[in-house]
């Protein structure tokens, strides 16, 4: 049964069952409790950027010769029939489909709709005191607790509490602090410091 059907018995019920004041407090009182509550550490997962060796592929609709597979180049830009070059690197997936349709839309085709699905994301890196530091392959939703185990695990001189993240964008690398439960992107350099004691 899901939380709609069960707001609406529980809200007849509650119609039948008390007066005016009291069922609506009790409504209330319902709603709240079966809103979904985050659990404590979650993090949301940043909105994902484009960067060297991703893959994608790009759908024009009703445009099968317009429409493929294509890699962001060293260069940071997709080349796509028609139009050409578009810069990719930095640029969010809805960003990337807003810009190919501006240019598709100047003197190309009339009211262009286009859809970008990401094939093929780069890797990411893991250093320091994990037993098998080097590149990884990206898979959605990673945290740096999955991509420690992947790495196999701590070595007996990390330091858990100093993990840090180095992220590129398009003002360049951000390095910040981060936590098991942190949200790993690709490209994501995780640094894990050795402690000494």
């Amino acid at each position: 049964m899901n939380r709609l059907t069960m707001r609406r018995i529980l809200a007849r019920l509650l119609r039948f069952s008390f007066p005016g004041h009291l069922a609506a407090f009790c409504l209330l009182a319902l709603a709240l409790a079966v809103v979904p509550v985050a659990r404590p550490g979650a993090q949301e997962a940043p909105e994902y950027t484009l960067g060297t060796s991703d893959k994608v592929r790009v759908t024009v609709f009703g445009e099968n010769d317009l429409s493929g597979e294509f890699e962001v180049d060293t260069g940071g830009g997709v080349s796509l029939p028609l139009i050409g070059t578009v810069h990719a690197k930095g640029r969010g997936i809805r960003d990337l489909e807003r810009a190919i349709a501006e240019k598709l839309a100047d003197g190309y085709l009339i009211s262009p709709r286009v859809s970008i699905e990401v094939l093929n994301y780069r890797p990411f890196f893991i250093l320091g005191e994990v037993q098998d530091p080097g590149s990884y392959p990206y898979v959605n939703g990673m945290t740096v607790l999955n991509a420690i185990a992947l790495a196999g695990g701590y070595t007996h001189r990390a330091r858990r509490d100093r993990i840090e993240i180095v992220r590129g964008g398009e003002a360049g690398e951000v390095q910040k602090d981060a936590s098991e439960t942190s949200i790993v992107m690709p490209g994501d350099i995780i640094r894990v410091p050795e402690r000494f004691f």
